[in-house]
């Protein structure tokens, strides 16, 4: 192989890596915007930002008492008072996507709260836009 093929052979690999990391980082990026709808929506009581961010067909899952308990994202939309922000934040911990599917994991801290909730979620990229298809939640133990 001579110089001028070598060459072109490495500008081609090169370009592939890095059309491939660009269209990952815009997966990461979208999959965050979806998470921030999420996180601003229900702690800024903006409801059509988790409306946005939730499957209509989403459940929310926790254990209390022992027991399984389901919660329906209509339902936790419908809890979520415009304007009227809870007065907690939240911040993403982390993101894995394989394709068409991710899962993620969030805290979200109340200042009054002596442990913040972890939720992770199942999302689903549909028709182009990342979707959050179920939740579940519980409370950091603190050690």
């Amino acid at each position: 192989m001579n110089f001028k093929n070598l060459f072109l052979l490495m500008f081609a690999l090169l370009t592939m890596a890095s059309l491939n990391a660009q269209t990952e980082k815009s997966e990461i990026e979208q999959i965050t915007s979806t998470l921030i709808d999420y996180i601003e929506g229900s702690t800024n009581g903006q409801p059509e930002r988790l409306k946005k961010a939730f499957h209509p067909d989403l459940y929310l899952y926790y254990i209390k008492e022992g027991n399984l308990k389901t919660w329906s994202g209509t339902d936790y939309i419908l809890d979520t008072k415009e304007g009227q922000p809870t007065g907690e934040s939240g911040k993403i911990i982390s993101i894995d996507f394989e394709n068409d599917i991710a899962v993620a994991k969030v805290q979200i801290t109340n200042p009054k709260a002596k442990s913040p909730y972890v939720d992770y979620f199942m999302l689903l990229k549909i028709q182009d836009h990342w979707t959050i298809m179920h939740k579940m939640f519980t409370k950091r133990v603190n050690e």
